[in-house]
């Protein structure tokens, strides 16, 4: 072995060493503050990108310890009303709820929506709202067009779930918060294949904290959910907190009291309000107000 190949090996095991601890040092970080660590995967959306074109919806995706075939929860994240903080959207859903789900042995796919973080282009879901300095609307928002875009995203990557090896695809749960709520709600209603129930958290769009909980005219989002309710089969809870600043305590109420009348096997959830938070933030803060009805509502489905 001559003098070259020898330093060449050297150094490759240099880097391979150092490549190592540092992907060691990452997973103990991880394991440290106990977060799970997802796959990254694209799921490609035809005829979604710029000008008719694909893209490539990146995904995280958290498997439960063993080899599946694993229920599935699709999560939908939610909108911030600050274009930076859409496209710098890193983690689509907190890692505490993941584990609150592989705990209960489901994998969990929540990807990055069109619009939004890594997935970047065109960001259609914008439903118009606006208010002035004082909260007060100025504006007739379209959260239907919002709906719309978001479920388009969402549908192609329910699909892929399905036509995976360690996904049960007869046995997905659709969840969602705010936005991501109402693209539940919309998706749902269409009954999907391999769809058991679906979850919403706080849905809706058009709505502002600086309104306090005066939104855009709330009666458009209860045309939409008569019309969705009208055609939705499967079981769904719905939980908003009291202290929601986005939409009010009463608006959700009056929009499930539309959606119910449609006949579905729905149950709404009015939490107290969020300690030292808005209540919209019921999802990410409120997890002692909502688990204990959720865990009752998906042991009385069998899911």
């Amino acid at each position: 072995m001559n003098q070259h190949f020898f330093n060449f090996i050297k150094s490759t095991l240099h880097v391979i060493f150092i490549f190592t601890i540092a992907m060691a040092a990452v997973i103990a970080h991880a394991q440290e503050n106990n977060n799970p660590i997802p796959e990254i995967v694209k799921v490609r959306a035809k005829g979604l990108g710029t000008f008719g074109g694909d893209v490539d919806i990146q995904t995280h995706v958290f498997k439960p310890n063993g080899a599946g075939p694993f229920p599935v929860l699709l999560f939908s994240h939610g909108r911030s009303g600050d274009q930076s903080e859409r496209a710098n959207l890193k983690n689509p859903l907190a890692f505490g709820h993941v584990r609150f789900w592989l705990n209960k042995g489901y994998a969990v796919v929540a990807p990055v929506r069109i619009g939004y973080g890594e997935t970047g282009g065109a960001d259609r879901e914008g439903a118009g709202a606006k208010y002035d300095a004082n909260g007060t609307c100025i504006s007739r928002p379209d959260p239907a067009n919002t709906a719309k875009y978001a479920m388009l995203s969402t549908e192609f990557v329910l699909q892929w779930v399905r036509e995976q090896a360690w996904a049960n695809k007869d046995r997905i749960l659709l969840e969602g918060q705010s936005v991501g709520g109402l693209t539940t709600i919309a998706l749902c209603a269409q009954n999907p294949p391999g769809v058991m129930g679906c979850i919403n958290f706080a849905g809706g769009a058009g709505g502002s904290p600086a309104s306090k909980g005066n939104m855009c005219h709330p009666e458009i989002l209860g045309q939409m959910m008569a019309q969705y309710g009208a055609s939705t089969k499967l079981p769904n809870i719905w939980f908003y907190a009291e202290n929601d600043m986005y939409w009010g305590p009463e608006s959700p109420k009056i929009w499930h009291k539309n959606f119910a009348e449609g006949g579905s096997a729905s149950q709404f959830v009015a939490t107290n309000p969020v300690p030292n938070a808005d209540g919209h933030s019921l999802l990410l803060r409120g997890g002692t107000l909502w688990s204990l009805p959720l865990n009752a509502w998906l042991k009385k489905n069998n899911f």
